[in-house]
């Protein structure tokens, strides 16, 4: 092994490489050469340059040098005893990915050589080498790896920049969550304290609207604007007058038409609120009927958003089985007849088909439990979700 430093600021074209390394540090390349005198060769056409040159008389020398010193090029024979040049090159740019390497060949080796660019080498240089061509080729190869060791560097930064900024967005998101939970909340809150009779129903018709959502295996992405449509379903009352909102007696024909305008209400205050727009068409037709006698547009069944007719389902089950001012609430059992006799015309038969599959205990459960409704209806109201899904399962009822 022989090593050898010389430097001469401006002998060589200005390469890339030169600008990592401290001034006045130079370039190191390794000779790997079996034949002392072409090693010999190589060193002399360094001499003076802005290059370092080890020389190694073996494959195997080489790599237990690389393991010690990094070297920015090789200059490798390709027919060697033991480890030839091509085994070198392949062991080279399996530790060292970004190391030039040029090879070496004779004039009757040049198929070889061919094989040697093909795995990767970055130049053959045919002998008897000259300086000028060992020297010109040496800087492109530099230049080359270098580049590719930068545009690697930028990868990795772009990966790295990538996930920072994903971080930031997910915190983005959950503080944007927050705020969609504190608004329905809140729209929520405003419903109850508005119609005190029916305070607790929002939650209720939520969950079982899920509930039934669950057994007709309906994707999650439709089940939260499900949940939050079903929440809000109430909020168009808001604008009905408590003279109406709250009368004990039965409400005159035209008190009734402009009860039902609160659907139409309702529409109008969230189609505005971007991540409850697709929630508030279930909102508006949440009153139509299967058969089309519903309001308030008259539409009918596969008219009608999937969502509103399961929550004209859930809607009915919970005002069935709960007071009123003006009626006492009735079993689930009675609730359910009810509404199977009510199929094909007010309902959905597919609907009620798939709530009638859901044990009468479970029902109880839920209208009992306020907590265990909100912690699993939390997130399908908080999360970003579209009732139009790329890729997912498409419920029957679509």
């Amino acid at each position: 092994m022989t090593t050898h430093e010389s430097f001469a600021p401006g002998v060589l074209p200005h390469s890339p490489v030169e600008d990592r390394r401290p001034p006045g540090q130079p370039i190191p390349v390794l000779i790997v050469d079996d034949d002392p005198a072409a090693s010999k060769l190589l060193s002399l056409f360094f001499e003076g340059t802005a290059f370092s040159y080890t020389i190694a008389n073996s494959g195997a020398e080489a790599l237990k040098l690389m393991e010690h010193q990094r070297f920015d090029a090789i200059i490798s024979d390709l027919r060697m005893p033991g480890m030839s040049g091509l085994e070198l090159l392949a062991e080279t740019h399996l530790r060292f990915p970004y190391t030039a390497f040029l090879v070496t060949t004779g004039v009757d080796d040049l198929q070889v050589a061919t094989d040697a660019m093909t795995s990767g080498a970055d130049d053959y240089l045919v002998k008897p080498l000259s300086e000028e061509v060992v020297l010109s080729s040496l800087n492109r190869a530099l230049r080359k790896r270098h580049r590719e060791e930068l545009l690697e560097d930028y990868r990795l930064n772009l990966e790295k920049l990538v996930s920072e900024r994903t971080a930031e967005v997910q915190r983005a998101l959950q503080h944007v969550q927050a705020g969609y939970e504190q608004t329905l909340r809140a729209l929520g809150t405003a419903i109850d304290l508005r119609d005190h009779a029916t305070a607790g129903h929002s939650w209720r018709v939520s969950r079982y609207s899920l509930e039934i959502a669950a057994a007709m295996n309906i994707p999650g992405d439709f089940r939260c604007n499900l949940a939050r449509a079903s929440y809000l379903h109430d909020i168009g009352k808001l604008g009905i007058p408590d003279s109406i909102l709250l009368k004990p007696a039965p409400l005159t024909p035209l008190e009734r038409d402009f009860m039902r305008e609160h659907v139409t209400m309702g529409f109008d205050l969230l189609k505005h609120i971007p991540f409850l727009a697709e929630a508030a068409e279930i909102v508006l037709c949440h009153h139509e009927h299967y058969d089309g006698n519903g309001y308030p547009r008259g539409i009918r069944g596969s008219e009608i958003p999937v969502g509103a007719r399961i929550f004209s389902v859930a809607d009915a089950f919970d005002a069935i089985t709960s007071d009123r001012p003006y009626r006492s609430a009735s079993t689930c059992v009675e609730a359910r007849e009810i509404i199977s006799k009510r199929s094909g015309s007010q309902f959905d038969p597919q609907v009620v088909a798939a709530f009638l599959t859901i044990p009468t205990d479970r029902w109880q459960l839920i209208a009992q439990d306020r907590s265990s409704l909100a912690d699993a209806g939390s997130q399908l109201l908080t999360q970003p979700c579209s009732l139009h899904i790329t890729g997912a399962p498409t419920p029957t009822l679509l």
